[in-house]
């Protein structure tokens, strides 16, 4: 019972005392809640790190600057470049696309009907030579399907149905191409349901100048310098096609416009963390943390290479407010005038790249073990782990220091009860002894 007898808000009082008692409790965990927000902060700091070092990683290699795209005057055949294609024009033409190898059977039968003879296996004849018995369990058309859809031997069958309600099979090589031919009999060579209708697989067939090429599928790989060609459903046989294979410098302009940009947010991360305002005189959490900082310095010296030439020929400067500024169109004019100069810019060959050397940096900042900011993240979930182990000490004092508190008010209270009690004892004894005499 709260002051019943002494008339003080107990309750209220030892929840007073406790908050004068947890003062340090709470401060600890005010400065883990700080914490923890500033590690919240590094971790978007190392992530942007470690994206920039990826994406300046690809860039920093010379393959990554030979992007050359692929215009086809027909929309049904497409064409991709590899690293080695040469820009220019180049004209095909279709002479067919591929086909895989059917059989249409020319006897037809109800599913349930036994269509095998001799056994109740059939053989399939591939044009390597190799022969498969195929298991029709019962030998019947429905069977006959089945077993060789599970046969796993590169072909797929199915049966028509006609108007007369029976069924006619079909045979179709999985792959494309003229290799893709193949024979089923009877386990004993005759002839399957009357015999089939063959149309073979053939190879696709395309003319670059005075070379006809063939691909068993619709795809021709490396047909010149890395260039791939694929010829869509529906072109038609001796279809012209012109393709036109230009630098890619929209795409190259784009890329580098993104590590530029990527530069630009780290530095603002840092500069967020780790600056003072005059005004409100108030510091990022990281203010004092110089190697923060000093990778923010980093960043801004890698646009100057050893050699001493500038990144400006190629559209990336400084402006004065120590961020990077990117010339789109100055990029664009340089690099379509001499793609091999601005890529050296930016890879490693006797000089280092501006994009190996911004990787460098990010690279410091965020790797896993010894990165800059994530040694900064692990020294502070170590403090905090510290913090969160005292706020749990603390728990356990507190606990135990308020039913302290409350035994100490609980006997007070005890105490003054009693005393009341014997007041009132001595006080009706007297009272007595008054009226007696």
């Amino acid at each position: 019972m709260s002051g019943l007898v002494s008339g003080l808000n107990t309750s209220t009082i030892i929840s007073q005392l406790m908050q004068v008692e947890a003062q340090t409790q709470t401060s600890i965990k005010a400065k883990v809640t700080t914490e923890q927000a500033n590690v919240k902060a590094l971790q978007d700091l190392n992530s942007a790190f470690a994206a920039l070092a990826t994406s300046t990683a690809a860039l920093a290699k010379a393959t990554a600057w030979n992007p050359v795209t692929v215009t086809s005057s027909n929309p049904l055949v497409s064409a991709t470049a590899g690293a080695s294609t040469v820009t220019g024009p180049l004209s095909i033409t279709v002479g067919h696309t591929a086909a895989t190898h059917r059989l249409t059977y020319a006897g037809t039968a109800a599913l349930t009907d036994t269509v095998t003879t001799g056994s109740t296996s059939v053989r399939l004849d591939n044009l390597d030579g190799t022969t498969t018995t195929v298991d029709t369990g019962d030998g019947t058309l429905a069977g006959l399907v089945r077993g060789l859809n599970a046969s796993g031997t590169g072909v797929k069958a199915s049966t028509v149905r006609l108007d007369d309600g029976s069924y006619r099979l079909q045979v179709t090589s999985v792959a494309t191409g003229a290799a893709a031919d193949f024979t089923l009999t009877n386990l004993d060579g005759s002839d399957l349901l009357g015999g089939a209708t063959v149309r073979a697989g053939r190879d696709a067939e395309i003319t670059l100048g005075t070379d006809t090429i063939h691909s068993a599928s619709n795809t021709f790989t490396d047909v010149a310098n890395g260039l791939t060609i694929t010829l869509g459903a529906g072109v038609a046989d001796g279809a012209t096609v012109d393709l036109d294979v230009v630098q890619d410098t929209a795409g190259m302009t784009k890329t580098v416009q993104g590590i530029v940009d990527s530069i630009n947010a780290a530095l603002t991360k840092i500069d967020s963390l780790t600056s003072y305002n005059a005004a409100t005189k108030t510091a990022g959490p990281l203010a004092g943390d110089s190697s923060i900082r000093a990778l923010r310095n980093d960043l801004l010296t890698s646009i100057y290479p050893s050699d001493g030439t500038t990144m400006a020929g190629a559209g990336v400067q400084l402006d004065r407010y120590g961020k990077f500024t990117f010339d789109a169109d100055k990029f664009k004019a340089a690099y379509a005038a001499d793609p091999g100069a601005v890529a050296a810019k930016f890879t490693s060959g006797a000089v280092t790249g501006f994009a190996d050397r911004v990787q460098q940096v990010a690279k410091s900042a965020s790797d896993s073990i010894s990165g800059t900011v994530t040694t900064s993240i692990n020294g502070r979930n170590t403090s905090i782990k510290r913090m969160q182990d005292s706020i749990a000490s603390w728990d356990i004092r507190l606990e135990l220091r308020q039913e302290t508190l409350t035994r100490q008010f609980t006997a007070m209270e005890t105490a003054l009860q009693q005393m009341n009690s014997q007041s009132s004892w001595l006080t009706s004894q007297l009272s007595s002894l008054s009226s007696g005499s």
